[in-house]
């Protein structure tokens, strides 16, 4: 068994600790993400809108932006919103299109994204035939 620092627990602790410093002030959807790297580190990141809503941005895309500005290898995801209900469907906790989009370049296919609520899935289970220009590098 994992550690307890290294489950899929501990990145949905970090998520729901990340969801908490969203700058939400038009949907008041608190959304955190943490991306576990291939060295072990853990990095987090929250939604940022704007009231130009094109401008506003992803918890998931944050973080795993910041993983790779940092020279990370992002391999695995966790995404909580808090403040979806209890009994709130599981598609209004899943990644939105653009971000599952965006974690088919920066995560390997087979890497386990685990939504707050709903439970783990591999990536290739959540955008199964994604768009690609060139054929995937990162496996």
């Amino acid at each position: 068994m994992a550690p307890a620092e290294n489950n899929a627990e501990s990145l949905l602790v970090r998520a729901r600790q990340a969801a908490k410093r969203a700058h939400c002030p038009y949907s008041n959807f608190h959304v955190g993400a943490a991306v576990r790297c291939a060295d072990g580190s853990v990095i987090d990141g929250c939604n940022v809108e704007n009231a130009s809503y094109g401008l506003s941005i992803c918890a998931e895309r944050v973080a795993l932006f910041t993983a790779i500005s940092q020279g990370k290898r992002p391999i695995e995801l966790a995404v909580s919103c808090i403040d979806a209900k209890g009994d709130a469907a599981p598609g209004s906790r899943m990644p939105c299109g653009a971000c599952r989009q965006v974690m088919q370049e920066l995560l390997p296919s087979k890497a386990d994204v685990s939504i707050d609520g709903v439970g783990t899935r591999q990536l290739e289970q959540l955008l199964p035939t994604p768009f690609e220009l060139r054929q995937p590098t990162i496996n």
